[in-house]
């Protein structure tokens, strides 16, 4: 997920250097939505791997 959000970053930024400004915020959006998912996945699984190692 992290490496579909870093490709939707390079589209978005190689859109904004040739000046489509609609496929910019499009694919930033996109990029972002991706990236604070994968943040908020990963946490959960660090708490879920954390506390079934507590438990014998």
């Amino acid at each position: 997920m992290l490496h579909w959000a870093l490709v939707f970053l390079v589209v978005a930024l190689v859109a904004a250097l040739f000046g489509f400004t609609g496929i910019y915020a499009a694919a930033s959006g996109i990029a972002q939505i991706l990236f604070f998912l994968f943040i908020v996945l990963f946490i959960v699984s660090l708490i879920s791997g954390a506390v079934s190692r507590r438990s014998p």
